[in-house]
Protein backbone atom coordinates (compact mmCIF):
# COMPACT_ATOMS: atom_id res chain seq x y z
CA UNK A 1 0.00 0.00 0.00
CA UNK A 2 1.53 3.11 -1.08
CA UNK A 3 2.32 6.02 1.48
CA UNK A 4 -0.44 8.20 0.29
CA UNK A 5 -3.21 5.80 0.27
CA UNK A 6 -2.01 4.81 4.42
CA UNK A 7 -2.30 8.03 5.15
CA UNK A 8 -5.79 8.82 4.11
CA UNK A 9 -7.10 5.21 5.58
CA UNK A 10 -5.33 6.15 8.68
CA UNK A 11 -7.15 9.38 8.66
CA UNK A 12 -10.63 7.82 8.05
CA UNK A 13 -10.00 5.34 10.68
CA UNK A 14 -9.27 8.49 13.34
CA UNK A 15 -12.19 10.19 12.19
CA UNK A 16 -14.12 7.12 12.44
CA UNK A 17 -13.62 6.26 15.65
CA UNK A 18 -13.56 9.55 17.64
CA UNK A 19 -17.32 9.96 16.42
CA UNK A 20 -17.51 6.69 17.62
CA UNK A 21 -16.17 7.87 20.88
CA UNK A 22 -18.24 11.35 21.28
CA UNK A 23 -21.40 9.02 20.80
CA UNK A 24 -20.61 6.54 23.06
CA UNK A 25 -18.17 8.22 25.74
CA UNK A 26 -18.10 12.19 26.12
CA UNK A 27 -18.64 14.63 23.09
CA UNK A 28 -15.48 16.21 23.56
CA UNK A 29 -13.84 13.44 21.25
CA UNK A 30 -15.03 15.40 18.49
CA UNK A 31 -12.19 17.91 18.92
CA UNK A 32 -10.09 15.21 17.88
CA UNK A 33 -12.15 15.06 14.65
CA UNK A 34 -11.84 18.56 14.02
CA UNK A 35 -7.43 18.06 14.77
CA UNK A 36 -7.51 15.69 12.01
CA UNK A 37 -9.28 17.55 9.69
CA UNK A 38 -7.49 20.79 10.36
CA UNK A 39 -4.37 19.01 9.94
CA UNK A 40 -5.38 17.42 6.70
CA UNK A 41 -6.67 20.79 5.28
CA UNK A 42 -2.99 22.38 5.98
CA UNK A 43 -1.05 19.29 4.86
CA UNK A 44 -3.02 19.73 1.41
CA UNK A 45 -1.76 23.56 1.18
CA UNK A 46 1.65 23.03 2.72
CA UNK A 47 2.41 19.40 1.61
CA UNK A 48 3.84 19.02 4.81
CA UNK A 49 2.06 15.58 6.78
CA UNK A 50 3.94 14.61 9.99
CA UNK A 51 1.75 11.47 9.76
CA UNK A 52 3.43 10.69 6.22
CA UNK A 53 6.86 11.98 7.23
CA UNK A 54 6.73 9.21 10.54
CA UNK A 55 5.12 6.74 7.28
CA UNK A 56 8.10 7.30 5.76
CA UNK A 57 10.71 6.74 8.19
CA UNK A 58 9.35 3.40 8.64
CA UNK A 59 9.36 2.35 5.55
CA UNK A 60 6.25 3.20 3.18
CA UNK A 61 6.27 3.22 -0.31
CA UNK A 62 6.25 6.76 -1.54
CA UNK A 63 2.84 8.03 -3.68
CA UNK A 64 2.19 10.72 -5.40
CA UNK A 65 0.79 13.39 -2.56
CA UNK A 66 3.64 13.93 -0.69
CA UNK A 67 7.07 13.84 -2.64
Amino acid sequence: MSLDRLVFAIAGVFILVSLLLSQVHHVYWLWFTAFVGANMLQAAFTGICPLAKILEVSGANPGQAFN
